[in-house]
């Protein structure tokens, strides 16, 4: 009997060392590159990124008022399957946002979903995507926040079911749904296409909405951007973006810049729900990169909607 014991406890023991093991974060470490910081291109990416979207202190879908939209007070609920999610305050200021962050700090929750303390983040923050990310642009993105007004707004935890509410196993989750390496945009036939496949897998994040999930939150991948429910509890169904005639195939490559620059599709009906806050951010891009963005969507294999 006194065997079996030491047998069960040495089991649990190795169970237990398995899971801080498997699920501990790995930061980066630095040192970062050298890099000469580039506001603009800074600008480029809060807007290609939608932070406004999510972290605006107007704690809304769209606004029309640019001091809402540069002020990252945080706030907004997301209601999903696995409990509320509150976007958390990402202005500068020191003590309720994220103003004493280091330049690593901002990098590894980038690109790594990792907090300054090693905590991982739920991935409801779009670093599956953000992770694809040059260093430098990341880099950029960081001086050009650093400069936006500071909030002082207090924002609650996340209110979430169990076992979500256990965040370590977010490392689990990682194993399981993030690509062990960095997009590739070298095999892109054209740089046009190239920056395309960068901000579409990247920054702009269009498949953390438009792709399907399975029952853990992880993207169907053989259906990217084919439709699917959105996360959010009864918001409803999200489009078909493949080329396909369940998605956008009838959309020439001008219709789609059209519509990311004036919200209208081509049959002049306007975009709806937070569809509305993407289009005005992509509305501040250049218009080569709205161009990048329509040609890429045209590339990819088309998928029908109807069989996800």
């Amino acid at each position: 009997m006194k065997r079996i014991f030491r047998v069960v406890v040495a089991l649990g023991l190795l169970l237990v060392l398995a899971w801080f093991v498997l699920t501990r974060g790995s930061p980066l470490d630095g040192p970062l590159p050298d890099h000469e910081v580039n506001l603009s291109n800074g600008e480029l990416f809060y807007w290609a990124g939608g932070c406004a979207s999510c972290h605006a202190a107007s704690n809304t879908d769209s606004s029309s008022d640019d001091e809402n939209l540069l002020t990252l007070g945080g706030g907004r609920e997301f209601s999903t399957p696995f409990g509320v999610f509150r976007a958390p305050n990402i202005s500068p200021d020191p003590e309720f946002g994220i103003g004493s962050w280091s330049t690593l700090d901002f990098v590894n929750a980038m690109l790594k979903g990792l907090s300054p303390d090693n905590r991982h983040y739920y991935p409801v923050f779009p670093y599956p995507y953000y992770q694809n990310m040059k260093v430098a642009d990341v880099l950029d993105l960081k001086a050009f926040m650093d400069t936006l007004p500071a909030s002082s707004n207090v924002v609650a935890g996340h209110s979430l079911q169990f076992p979500y509410s256990v965040r370590r196993g977010v490392g689990l989750w990682k194993k399981r749904y993030l690509p062990g390496t960095r997009l590739d945009v070298v095999d892109a036939p054209t740089p046009e296409l190239a920056r395309g496949k960068y901000l579409v897998h990247g920054a702009a994040h269009c498949g953390a909405c438009h792709t399907p999930r399975d029952g853990a939150g992880g993207e169907i991948t053989t259906l990217f951007l084919a439709g699917a429910e959105s996360f959010e509890l009864d918001a409803g169904r999200i489009p078909n973006i493949t080329p396909h005639k369940n998605g956008i195939g009838a959309w020439s490559k001008s219709d789609i810049e059209y519509s990311l620059k004036t919200g209208f599709d081509p049959d002049f009906d306007s975009f709806g729900s937070s569809m509305v806050a993407v289009q005005e951010n992509m509305a501040r891009l250049p218009a080569e990169d709205r161009a990048a963005i329509a040609a890429y969507l045209k590339s990819i294999p088309a998928i029908d909607s109807e069989t996800d």
